[in-house]
């Protein structure tokens, strides 16, 4: 079982900056790809970005180049640098871990909400 816990959401202007983190419990961090997703107000979830064990990234279209995902392994840690924010990237942010073994298996963190304000 794997735990997820995401910090540092808030309430932001448009153009600023937040950076998200998402904390994992258990071992074996690297067989997970990480991911961010997020939910705005009346729309799906959708995928913001994702990241491999060895740091290999993707990003949605609307993110690319304004977001970067990272991760520290030995931190069983994953952040989410978000620069020039817009409007139209409130939302709620999920941490995801996908089991690259177990496909089927993955975890969702409790989400933390991001506001840009215009």
């Amino acid at each position: 079982q794997v735990q997820l816990v995401e910090s540092g959401g808030g309430l932001v202007q448009a153009g600023e900056s937040l950076r998200l983190s998402c904390a994992a419990s258990g071992s074996r961090f690297n067989i997970f790809i990480m991911g961010w997703y997020r939910q705005g107000p009346g729309k799906q979830r959708e995928l913001v970005a994702t990241i491999t064990s060895d740091g290999a990234t993707n990003y949605a279209d609307s993110v690319n180049g304004r977001f970067a995902i990272s991760r520290i392994n030995a931190r069983n840690t994953v952040y989410l640098q978000m620069n020039t924010l817009k409007p139209e990237d409130t939302a709620v942010y999920y941490c995801n871990a996908r089991n690259i073994l177990v496909r089927t298996q993955e975890y969702w963190g409790q989400g933390t909400q991001v506001t840009v304000s215009s």
